[in-house]
C-alpha cells in the first residue's frame, strides 16, 4: 500500500469536524507550489443528443419500473 492509500483511508475514518479543519489547512496552504487552488471549473452534461434522437417507437423503452 502506497503512503497516498494509507492518508486516503485515515481521512476517510476523520470525524467531520477533523475532516472541516483539514480541507480549511489544505486550502490555506494552496498546494505544493504555495499558490491558491484554483476551483475546479462547472462542467455541464449536455443530454440534448439523446433527446434528439429519442423516436416515438422508442416509447417506454428507457422507462426505469414497467408497467405493471
Amino acid at each position: 500500500m502506497s503512503k497516498i492509500e494509507e492518508i486516503e483511508r485515515v481521512i476517510e475514518r476523520l470525524p467531520a469536524e477533523d475532516f472541516e479543519k483539514l480541507s480549511a489547512w489544505m486550502a490555506r496552504r494552496g498546494g505544493v507550489s504555495g499558490q491558491q487552488a484554483k476551483p475546479a471549473p462547472l462542467v455541464f452534461r449536455d443530454h440534448s443528443a439523446f433527446l434528439n434522437s429519442y423516436t416515438p417507437v422508442e416509447e417506454g423503452l428507457y422507462d426505469d419500473a414497467q408497467s405493471q
